[in-house]
């Protein structure tokens, strides 16, 4: 778990606030994964959602280690033949870290019908 997460009862939901300065994106986004499938309760149950909601503050403050910073590449194809696009992570860092954020944590959640539901749950703030 992150150290900076601090857990408040809303009702049923249990709110994580986390701290993302300093923190490397990779480790930060599989600990996200693990609270918003809510494995980190006794009571988890694959087939449920959870309760869990993150709130991941200083999102522009992540860091990636080695070259990926250099090498690393987003596509998205337009739907068009031959369309496409590619963006290198620090132009995309610098407009949206938030997002990349998001796509980090999308990948590592397993992938079903309940994904979504546990991506809603999930507030990313630059």
């Amino acid at each position: 778990m992150a150290t900076q997460s601090k857990a408040t009862t809303k009702g049923e939901k249990i709110q994580h606030v986390i701290d993302a300065s300093g923190q490397t994106l990779g480790r930060l986004a599989s600990q996200i994964a693990v609270l918003l499938q809510d494995k980190n309760t006794a009571a988890y149950l694959p087939r449920l959602a959870g309760k869990n909601v993150v709130v991941v503050k200083n999102a522009s403050k992540l860091v990636v280690s080695g070259n990926k910073a250099t090498q690393k590449v987003y596509y998205r194809h337009t739907g068009y033949m031959g369309h496409l696009r590619e963006k290198p992570f620090k132009i995309m860092f610098k407009e949206t870290p938030e997002i990349i954020l998001k796509k980090a944590v999308y990948n590592m959640l397993p992938k079903n019908w309940l994904r979504q539901r546990r991506m809603n749950r999930l507030i990313v703030e630059k």
